[in-house]
């Protein structure tokens, strides 16, 4: 029989083929009934390659997709994580129809983000399928629909379905060199309200309680938590406050981003972000959390294991890490093994010239059929 390269290879413009179709359905993640249709196109996938499917409703967002292949068996299983919604609204394609340059670039909105990691995935198993190699334990794979606005829909469901697994492979892009993602920060959202009180700026300034001033001193304060160094930022990134320019302000409105490598760290950044108390005489200061993805420290057995498999194939791995969270924060954070940039390589996620690297299909599915396969 053929190795997987080479197997994965040959299934190259077939990839394409399906990663084009995926494409144009359109799924912004604030568009239910889109990303409903994407969520049954994945339902017709899993089923088409035998796998038991679970549809689980949403109300404000598009219906969870479950695929499980071999459910009975026993063993722990191993999850994948994709989300099928992107950040582009409905008419994107139509406006930037999808592409394939003779550089070997395939452009399109949400091509690399995430898509091609659905492609890499499906036909990971389907290949192993083929092959007759597909591991006799369960293999669940998740289609989630709001992880581009938080996952506040799919986290519990996330964390449910991941308990007690093997491994967790999530199919977002790798790092920009083709690294696997072994770490990645946490990302916290707040919200900072600042009341005070209303006045006239020339007649009666001093009766006033200047939200804008009492924010000042708030902002200061923050941003000696930042660590740099050590990745640690916290960051006001919008503020919203004033009504005239006559009148000393009475309400402002702020946003707060925080970045961790690891949780300790997080956690003691949390307790003196909440620690607000007002500067100015009169002011009222609340702060709340809004959004948590914890961080997905580095888990280097996991990393080796999966290098050691890759190897075996003929295949090289590197590992990175990144900023941003994705889904597989939360199956780290639990203690559960998990690899993520499992998805296709490519660039410019979120932005006008998103693509995929075509060459990256093949080998990424050849290199999640192996881990597949072969995980202990």
């Amino acid at each position: 029989m053929t190795d997987l390269k080479t197997y994965f290879d040959a299934q190259r413009q077939n990839m394409l083929d399906l990663l084009t179709d995926l494409v144009e359905i359109e799924s912004p993640s604030k568009d239910k009934l889109a990303v409903d249709n994407m969520s049954a196109k994945m339902a017709a996938l899993f089923e088409a390659q035998g796998a038991s499917v679970e549809r689980v409703p949403r109300e404000e967002v598009g219906d969870i997709i479950i695929g499980t292949w071999n459910a009975d068996t026993s063993g722990k299983p191993i999850v994948i994580l994709s989300h099928v919604d992107t950040v582009w609204d409905i008419g994107t394609v139509a406006e930037r129809p999808i592409r394939l340059e003779d550089d070997g670039r395939m452009y399109g909105p949400g091509i690399v983000d995430m898509k091609g990691g659905i492609v890499i995935a499906l036909y990971a198993i389907k290949g192993l399928l083929d092959r007759d190699e597909l591991p006799d334990r369960p293999i669940i794979y998740v289609a989630t629909t709001d992880e581009e606005i938080g996952s506040r829909h799919s986290k519990a469901l996330i964390e449910e379905t991941a308990d007690g697994a093997a491994l967790v492979l999530v199919t977002e892009p790798p790092t920009g060199d083709g690294s696997l993602k072994t770490w990645r920060k946490g990302v916290a959202n707040y919200k900072l309200n600042i009341t005070g009180k209303a006045a006239h700026a020339g007649n009666e300034p001093e009766m006033g309680v200047n939200a804008i001033v009492e924010f000042a001193q708030h902002t200061m304060e923050l941003t000696k938590l930042n660590d740099y160094k050590n990745g640690t930022s916290v960051s006001v990134t919008t503020v919203q406050g004033g009504t005239a320019t006559n009148v000393i302000p009475a309400n402002l409105e702020a946003r707060i981003d925080v970045r961790a490598m690891t949780d300790n760290v997080y956690q003691r950044v949390h307790e003196k972000i909440m620690e607000r108390l007002p500067f100015i005489p009169g002011a009222q200061v609340d702060i709340e959390r809004l959004h948590y993805r914890p961080p997905m420290e580095r888990d280097g057995a996991t990393f080796e294991q999966a290098k050691k498999i890759a190897s075996n194939e003929g295949i090289t791995i590197r590992e990175d890490g990144a900023g941003g969270g994705s889904d597989g924060n939360f199956t780290a954070a639990m203690g559960i093994p998990t690899l993520d940039g499992m998805g296709a390589e490519g660039g410019g996620l979120h932005a006008l010239h998103e693509h995929v690297l075509v060459n990256s299909l093949p080998k990424k599915a050849a290199l999640m059929a192996a881990i597949l396969r072969d995980w202990e």
